[in-house]
């Protein structure tokens, strides 16, 4: 299965990472006795002798300094000198620094050899310049003996002219790094938000044991509620953990600071009850909204989140008003050479400017974004049919927006940012390709961080239509087209227009591709590559779309004949951006059409099917997770591939009315909200400990503490088998030994862990509809009641 998040880089192309800061999760090893220094006058007591340093040296205050020039571009400037290595050899890099004014992202520090392929030993780090001495401290092995170069270098053009000084600079071998372990609390593990009073209760306990062991169950002024004895579950291969599970479901009572107690631990407090899932419901929206582009966003609306308009023309910004197509000496062109295309570019410009930036990065991805504002969209779909229902949860005036009050939903306008960017991304009559879509527009080279927006310096370019992007397009068109009819009747017919234009543009270019990643090329400068070659799958979303909103002939032939209509689309590990089937077989199971009886009947009898794998699957899960990939590794975007698994539970009861649908996706949210391998939960502002330190540019308190962190509601990516092997800094600095041992500890909350911490539209998609789901579910079991606005 295709990455969710695929970032894929060359040697001296990385992207941004964080200098190693000591978190307080790391236990210190006594340090030993280290090897002679290898750097020469690092304390710049003899001028710059044995540096080189370019193009601006100096000696200030005893540093040796650099001035770069604004605008000066990689590898032009540098503090640098040679340095023996010697190999298996462990070495501790330290320094001071300062930089005024303070950058972060133009400068990386590394150590390499010094030309052939340029390898890293020290691979490229991207710590924050502050203008007052900052200690920087870096650990690495030589995998060979050589003399290498130690650079304190420009990557990246610099927007603005800085001067960096480095000071006390020590290299010294015979080092031991920091081990991280994580600190997993106690081990008792729960839902450390809330339960619902009528749902499934579970927790887990981590123990020796392999009796079972008594618990206790205590309401908030410590009074014992409820008692009972754990059942022994043995050693959970995802987490390398023996453990036990406990179901406490018999109490219903609601109320706040329950803890669960059970062989002598004593567990993080949680509540019973509903209103953390109705704040959840609106929280999971607001990173939609602070992650668009072309528009200031208010801090009135959302406080702390407030910022300048990103990519619209004012400088730095080279903007999204006018942006070219990708230049024909980029790196991806010798991919599509490679897969058996022609080199391509377009000889115009295109005003590209909304949407929402996809992730951590100011990429905007049109088959990412495709899944995420369809979730969004079958999320408000669904509160028109669905018996659990809350009419008007997702109405006029229910989101902290710029368009609530305008009389139209506001979760469909949230949609609407995203669709506009959409037809703005078509290619326009006349010219070639028309009516295909552009694969995304970003950044030619990857930024630092943090990094607002508007302070966006790099290039922007469009990269060559692609299938599968335009069938995106087509798809959620089509369905926005149904859903916009009875509030604005123009928007709906554009909507139509611009999905029936893409589904023939891809049924006359079926097999233009992007390009798959290359590990000798940089094939994404600045962006990741979405490739997918097999889009048959979104063929048949836009076909049904299309249905769905037309009833016309041609298309009810289309979904038929499709070979993906009467397959399995639900595997094991959950559907992503390049699985999209799931999408289609839910909405003709759900949105009323013209399928005769026995059509709808396989259609739904596919959703149910793929529901009671997922609770079987879940039913083996000693920590209550419908997520179990045959191989036992998770991929990249772990916690989103729970979400659709949920998503698709949710669906079958919807269907159904079967209790046991319904109680999967709540037993599933334990797990997002800490009942996990490392007690933590992946939503940030949701339970005692939860994640803060997501991979972005825009979000980095941890690098910059004037800046916030996500707002509450986000989902990270979570567990990732894959972190070592993707060039992860953080992960293979980290959790070496985690991701060895089991899935669910191959995570870290930093900034800098790209691939296991970043935060993105498509993940918080699915977050969204599960919220609303759970939101609604607060009735219990009395299905018929729930509430009408």
């Amino acid at each position: 299965m295709p990455l969710n998040h695929h970032r894929k880089r060359r040697a001296g192309a990385l992207t941004a990472a964080t200098a190693l800061l000591v978190p307080s999760a790391l236990v210190l090893a006594p340090t030993p006795a280290l090897a002679a220094d290898q750097i020469t006058n690092g304390d710049f007591s003899d001028g710059t002798a044995g540096w080189t340093i370019y193009p601006n040296p100096s000696v200030l205050d005893g540093a040796g300094c650099n001035t770069v020039p604004a605008g000066s571009g990689p590898y032009s400037a540098a503090i640098q000198q040679d340095v023996p290595l010697v190999a298996g050899e462990e070495y501790r890099l330290s320094f001071r620094a300062r930089s005024t004014p303070q950058i972060q992202g133009p400068v990386r520090v590394v150590v390499q050899e010094n030309g052939g392929s340029y390898e890293q030993f020290l691979p490229a780090e991207k710590p924050t310049f502050t203008e007052a001495f900052g200690e920087h401290e870096f650990f690495f092995t030589a995998s060979r003996s050589l003399t290498a170069q130690l650079a304190i270098q420009q990557d990246i053009t610099n927007p603005v002219a800085y001067t960096i000084c480095v000071d006390d600079v020590v290299l010294e071998g015979g080092a031991e790094a920091p081990q991280y372990q994580p600190d997993t609390g106690p081990r008792v593990r729960v839902n450390q938000e809330t339960y619902l009073p009528q749902g499934p209760k579970g927790a887990t306990l981590v123990t020796d044991s392999t009796s079972a062991l008594p618990w206790q169950l205590r309401d908030g002024s410590g009074r014992v509620v409820a008692t009972g004895t754990t059942t022994p579950r043995g050693v959970d291969p995802t987490a390398a953990l023996n453990v036990h599970t406990i179901d406490f479901g018999g109490h219903r009572s609601a109320g706040t600071g329950f803890t669960l107690t059970a062989d002598g631990e004593t567990s993080h407090p949680f509540d019973i009850g509903a209103a953390a899932y109705e704040r959840l419901r609106d929280d999971s929206k607001t990173f939609f909204h602070t992650n668009r582009s072309g528009i200031a966003i208010s801090d009135a609306l959302v406080p702390g989140y407030g910022r300048e308009a990103g990519h619209v023309g004012v400088a730095p910004n080279t903007g999204d008003t006018a942006v070219p197509c990708q230049r024909l000496d980029d790196d991806s062109q010798e991919l599509l050479v490679g897969q058996g295309d022609e080199p391509w570019t377009c000889d115009y410009t295109s005003d590209v400017t909304g949407g929402w930036y996809d992730a951590g990065d100011h990429g905007k991805y049109v088959v990412n974004g495709g899944i995420a504002v369809a979730q969004l969209m079958q999320e408000y779909e669904r509160s028109l049919t669905a018996p659990t229902a809350d009419r008007g949860a997702l109405g006029d005036g229910t989101l902290r927006i710029p368009e609530a009050g305008n009389g139209v939903p506001d979760l469909l306008d949230e949609a609407r940012w995203e669709l506009e960017w959409f037809l703005k991304m078509q290619v326009q009559p006349g010219r070639p390709l028309e009516g295909m879509v552009f694969h995304k527009v970003a950044d030619v080279d990857w930024t630092g961080l943090p990094l607002a927006p508007a302070d966006d310096p790099q290039e922007r370019v469009l990269y060559r239509p692609s299938t599968a992007a335009t069938l995106n397009v087509a798809a959620t068109a089509a369905q926005g087209a149904r859903l916009f009819a009875p509030y604005d009747e123009e928007f709906s017919q554009r909507l139509l227009a611009a999905a029936r234009t893409a589904y023939a543009a891809a049924q006359a270019n079926p097999a233009l591709y992007a390009p798959a990643p290359d590990g000798a090329l940089d094939p994404n400068p600045g962006s990741g590559p979405y490739n997918d070659r097999d889009v048959s799958d979104e063929f048949y979303w836009a076909a049904v779309e299309l249905y769905l909103t037309t009833g016309e002939p041609q298309f009810r032939k289309d979904v038929l004949r499709s070979p993906v209509h009467t397959a399995d689309v639900f595997g094991p590990g959950g559907f992503d951006w390049g699985h999209v089937a799931p999408l289609a077989r839910m909405d003709l199971a759900t949105v009323p059409s013209r399928l005769n009886t026995a059509e709808l009947r396989r259609a739904r009898a596919s959703v149910l099917a793929a529901a009671d794998r997922y609770l079987a699957d879940q039913a083996a899960q000693p920590f209550g997770q419908a997520y179990a990939p045959g191989d036992g590794n998770y991929v990249w975007g772990s916690n989103a591939q729970v979400l659709n698994n949920m998503q698709v539970l949710g669906t079958a009861f919807d269907l159904s009315g079967e209790t046991r649908y319904r109680d999967a996706v709540v037993r599933s949210m334990d797990y997002l909200l800490g009942r996990n391998a490392l007690n933590l939960s992946y939503i940030t502002g949701y339970g005692d400990v939860d994640v803060r330190n997501q991979h972005s540019r825009m979000y980095a308190n941890q690098v910059d503490p004037s800046l916030p962190n996500p707002p509450a509601g986000t989902v990270s990516g979570g567990p990732n088998s894959t972190a070592l092997a993707t060039g992860d800094p953080i992960a293979l600095k980290h959790l070496q030994e985690q991701c060895a041992t089991a899935a669910q500890l191959c995570f870290i909350d930093d900034i800098g862990s790209w691939s296991t911490n970043e935060i993105t539209v498509n993940w918080n998609a699915p977050l969204s509809w599960v919220s609303s789901f759970l939101a609604d579910q607060d009735n219990g079991d009395d299905r018929g009641s729930a509430r009408k606005h």
